[in-house]
């Protein structure tokens, strides 16, 4: 494997851990923001999803022999910082909980893109056990990302149309 394409996908692990950790900072006052019950449980089941992102993070960046922690994420600070508005701009309600879970799916999009790219490259440089971790969390991110859009599509979207 060529040492710089091993730096590029170690710099999007450490990319990818800001994310996580950051994310592990702001589903809290996401799910207390909800007034939807299933819908702060979905925040809450994430969170703990979310811990265990953080620990096969850490397990890659050891497989890799790097430190998972480097720069500050600044794609999941702007999307935590929009959920911050929302939370600051909206009266609870469904109205919220709709802009919520649009927030929340920006967040797994996001995420969805840095697991394939994570996994596509550890895929490429044969790092089989590494490219195993990233598949698993973007297995997760892609079911957590319909449970939002089942979630909007049954009972907040409708309720907030109804509010």
């Amino acid at each position: 494997m060529a040492e710089d394409f091993k730096s590029l996908m170690i710099e999007a692990l450490q990319d990818a851990y800001s994310a996580e950790t950051q994310l592990i900072e702001a589903l809290p006052d996401m799910a207390e923001a909800a007034q939807s019950p299933t819908l702060r449980q979905a925040f809450e089941d994430h969170l703990a999803q979310t811990r265990g992102h953080v620990e096969r993070l850490e397990r890659a960046a050891e497989l890799l022999d790097a430190d998972p922690e480097g720069e500050e994420c600044e794609a999941m600070e702007g999307l935590t910082a929009e959920a911050e508005e929302i939370m600051d701009d909206h009266d609870e309600g469904p109205v919220r909980d709709a802009a919520l879970i649009g927030a929340a799916q920006k967040v797994e999009h996001y995420e969805i893109a840095t697991y394939g790219t994570l996994h596509a490259m550890a895929k490429a440089a044969g790092m089989q056990e590494v490219a195993d971790l990233f598949a698993q969390t973007l297995a997760e991110e892609k079911t957590a990302d319909e449970k939002l859009t089942l979630l909007a599509e049954r009972e907040v979207n409708p309720a907030a149309l109804a509010a």
